[in-house]
């Protein structure tokens, strides 16, 4: 099966949140606050998506600073919450990214940016990444009413790009995002930021690293040989 097309999650694995943690050094006293609220922001777009509750991922992400609030005891201004969301899309891309899709689009790939985020909101963030050039295409879940990682999200994209499931492949930061994207018939690669051990308990890619480099070396060298 001839595989040229390339999807990347792009919260984390593509752009850096790293911009964020001052805000909440100054909103929270903690920039560990940060983690607390992407992984329960993560955790509650996965509940929505398995109950069929319908959201938008910019909503929950507001709801939840205030949750992380909450539960420190922190009286949270409007003005801190907006700054915070506006900062949200705003991100830098990792160094590796820029080369490693430079990389892949002169390898005759297609590089599609595919994520939980609304289409509002993802646009703004590549813009703003300066990465308009980089992606062939950009993607929202926003139209099937879930989440990643939902089966149906990812044979959405499958239907919207009209190329068979098993000819994509998705590069993700997020072991259950990968694991999902298998369990539906994609495959993937991980790409290890934070250093932290891929849960045993799902599908494991074969292609696995800490560059996004790497990982597209290893996605050419792979296709080059199926």
């Amino acid at each position: 099966m001839k595989r040229n097309t390339v999807l990347f999650d792009i919260n984390e694995t593509v752009l850096n949140l790293n911009k964020l943690k001052p805000k909440f050094e100054q909103a929270f006293g903690d920039e560990s606050a940060l983690g607390l609220w992407f992984s329960t922001l993560l955790h509650t777009s996965t509940v929505c998506a398995v109950t069929g509750l319908k959201t938008e991922f910019a909503a929950l992400a507001g709801d939840i600073l205030n949750n992380v609030a909450a539960r420190k005891g922190i009286n949270l201004p409007n003005e801190t919450r907006d700054d915070i969301l506006a900062t949200f899309a705003s991100l830098e891309s990792h160094e590796d990214i820029k080369p490693a899709l430079t990389k892949l689009r002169d390898s005759g790939y297609q590089t599609i940016a595919f994520s939980n985020s609304s289409l509002d909101l993802i646009k703004k963030q590549i813009e703003n990444a300066g990465l308009n050039d980089y992606f062939s295409k950009v993607v929202s879940v926003e139209e099937t009413g879930s989440f990643k990682p939902d089966p149906k999200v990812y044979r959405f994209v499958a239907d919207l790009l009209e190329q068979p499931i098993g000819s994509l492949r998705l590069v993700a930061t997020h072991d259950w995002d990968t694991h999902g994207a298998m369990s539906s018939g994609m495959l993937a690669a991980y790409i290890d930021r934070a250093g932290t051990p891929y849960n045993p308990q799902y599908l494991k890619p074969a292609i696995i690293k800490n560059n996004m480099n790497d990982i597209v070396d290893q996605i050419i060298k792979a296709d080059q040989k199926s």
